[in-house]
């Protein structure tokens, strides 16, 4: 079985992309550590980034087994971020030559990088194939994460069982796994604003908001520009993103509300700022309603501060 050995793999799973990139920053660099930075960057739509560690990786010469395969999959994933589906296919397919009967449906989905990217290429009976021997491998396995994971390809490619296959692979993850759930969420909520429908689509505004609130808070990109078109579509108007919300703060708002954030009291700030208490308090309770928040406990979190 195909293992990533390094603790930022669970992390990223976990959906905390901050902190699996933060743990990476950490770790010596190799191939299974530039695959995961890869995935990461894209998961944060960081094409630049993202790009130049497809440079990295494929300077890497002579690579066999676990690294050729995670190398592969790394690249197909690139190409696929960036519309080059046929080669994407490639890349994927060449992981599962790699790893052969190692690879692991966690660790190195490659058939399903591989049904996706061939559906989009066109390539419907091959891509099918490979989604739901992916389903097979992952069964097989065992791991709720993977069977999920397997389930959404399946519902990507296979036409017939998509709701179906949503619904299941949502109950199996549970609150388990955040950025896969969030993902389903958010492929459940286009379906059912396709078959339209009152109830759907309340049930689709539902899912929208709890996969919004994720992106937001781990900068996922290309995760919160789905959502909000979705939400457009359906009449809804979008939260603002909190780099949007921290750019209506005033100079000052800003500075009162990190020093806030920082653990200083109303008078602390006021002794430090030259102001009255009563003006610290007016510019932060300003600064909570741009941001949305209540109090100064969400303060780190809205500023980006953890």
């Amino acid at each position: 079985m195909l293992v990533t050995p390094t603790a930022a793999a669970g992390l990223a799973r976990e959906g905390r992309i901050a902190d699996a990139l933060q743990a990476l920053s950490e770790e010596p660099p190799s191939v299974a550590t530039l695959a995961l930075a890869l995935e990461c960057r894209l998961a944060r739509g960081e094409i630049e980034l993202a790009l130049g560690i497809g440079e990295q990786l494929a300077t890497h010469r002579r690579l066999s087994g676990a690294d050729a395969a995670r190398a592969a999959l790394a690249l197909g994933e690139l190409a696929a971020a960036t519309g080059r589906d046929e080669e994407a296919a490639a890349h994927f397919l060449r992981a599962g030559e790699h790893a052969g009967d190692q690879a692991d449906a966690v660790e190195l989905p490659w058939r399903a990088g591989a049904a996706l990217s061939l559906i989009r290429a066109g390539h419907h009976q091959e891509s099918r194939r490979l989604a739901l021997e992916h389903l097979a491998t992952a069964r097989a396995q065992g791991s709720p994460y993977a069977v999920a994971g397997a389930l959404r390809t399946v519902a990507a490619v296979c036409s017939g069982r998509r709701e179906d296959a949503l619904r299941e692979a949502r109950r199996i993850l549970g609150d388990d796994h955040p950025r896969l759930a969030a993902t389903i969420d958010t492929d459940l909520a286009g379906l059912l604003t396709l078959m339209g429908g009152a109830t759907g689509q309340l049930e689709a505004v539902t899912l929208l908001r709890s996969a919004e609130a994720y992106a937001d808070v781990e900068d996922l990109w290309p995760l919160h520009g789905r959502v909000r078109r979705l939400l457009e579509r359906l009449g809804q108007q979008p939260v603002p993103l909190r780099c949007e919300a921290i750019a209506t703060l005033t100079e000052l708002e800003h500075q009162l509300a990190h020093l806030a954030a920082g653990g200083s009291s109303n008078r602390q700030i006021a002794e430090q700022e030259g102001l009255t208490v009563k003006t610290v308090e007016w510019h932060l309770s300003r600064a909570y309603r741009k941001l949305g928040i209540r109090s100064r406990r969400e303060l780190p979190r809205s500023l980006k501060l953890v």
